[in-house]
């Protein structure tokens, strides 16, 4: 088949559209496809941790520190995600560079500001100019991870606030007056029942950040909408040994059974969460199985 492919021109039907779908550059849309559930992977716990110590800081019975966790929850809950994801990479990447050009170019008697221009000294530059593909690339799905993390940790962070707040307080107490202390009934009974109350803000959270992830061709990832976009985009034999004409609503028809197929994943696997954490809690879901129960 691939020595077949050499020749697109003598190809027609099924081992044309068979040659073309297995060019280098749908072998890079495909990959695109683990990039995106890479991001997931590594954003959605990342997330869950700034999002954990936000809602243990705004809960912090020290002022200064419940003033951080709400100021980080309100703040980047009231910039427009796309705003933020496009002014913190830049603030990110820049605030990088300056203090390697301080370290590493001391010397330098050049200013860094030159208009609307961010120039520092080739050896600050993040990633080196000299370094290979990879390193750039992951460097800016390293960026887009944090950032990702950032934004959607304030929005776990709110969630989890809440759920914390919606454990009985009466449990608590009972709690503090067989002897433990605060820290010990945080911990063995406020953090293990509040997940079921955060469950539901939590499953609408990760619908969010899954329809987010194209957000990545914003941030210079060459993500499955790059490459949707890029190949579905009409070609001419002047380019391209594979010419057609606009095929982009099909590329994107992929993205859609993609995006639908995995929300509806999503969807079984946080309801059968929701039935198991809802065992033993005074829920309206728990309440149900224990009449099932006991039905």
């Amino acid at each position: 088949m691939f020595s077949a492919c050499a020749d697109p021109s003598t190809l027609d039907g099924l081992a044309w559209l068979t040659c073309y779908l297995t060019t280098g550059k749908h072998l890079s849309f495909y990959a695109a496809f683990g990039t995106v559930l890479l991001l997931l992977a590594i954003t959605a716990p990342a997330a869950l941790a700034f999002g954990l110590g936000g809602a243990m800081a705004a809960r912090s019975h020290f002022a200064p520190l419940s003033w951080l966790g709400k100021a980080y929850i309100a703040i980047v809950r009231g910039v427009p995600d796309v705003a933020f994801f496009l002014f913190f990479v830049i603030a990110l990447d820049q605030g990088l560079e300056y203090v390697r050009h301080q370290v590493k170019c001391p010397d330098w008697d050049q200013p860094v500001r030159q208009g609307s221009d961010f120039l520092v000294c080739p050896a600050a530059k993040m990633p080196l100019g000299n370094a290979p593909q990879w390193v750039h690339e992951s460097y800016g799905f390293a960026l887009a991870v944090v950032t990702f993390a950032i934004v959607f940790g304030a929005f776990a962070a709110n969630v989890l606030y809440g759920a914390m707040r919606a454990v009985p307080r009466a449990q608590v107490e009972t709690a503090e007056a067989y002897g433990m202390t605060r820290r010990q009934a945080f911990r063995r009974i406020i953090v293990p029942q509040m997940w079921i109350y955060a469950l539901p803000g939590l499953g609408n959270l990760w619908m969010v950040l899954i329809k987010a992830t194209p957000l990545l061709f914003l941030l210079g990832v060459e993500d499955i909408v790059y490459w949707a976009r890029d190949l579905g985009a009409a070609k001419t034999p002047r380019f391209t040994d594979y010419p057609h004409p606009d095929w982009r609503m099909w590329y994107f028809l992929a993205l859609l059974v993609f995006y639908l197929a995995f929300t509806r994943i999503s969807e079984i696997i946080i309801a059968r969460l929701t039935r198991r954490l809802s065992h033993g809690q005074d829920t309206a879901a728990g309440e149900a199985l224990r009449r099932a129960n006991v039905a």
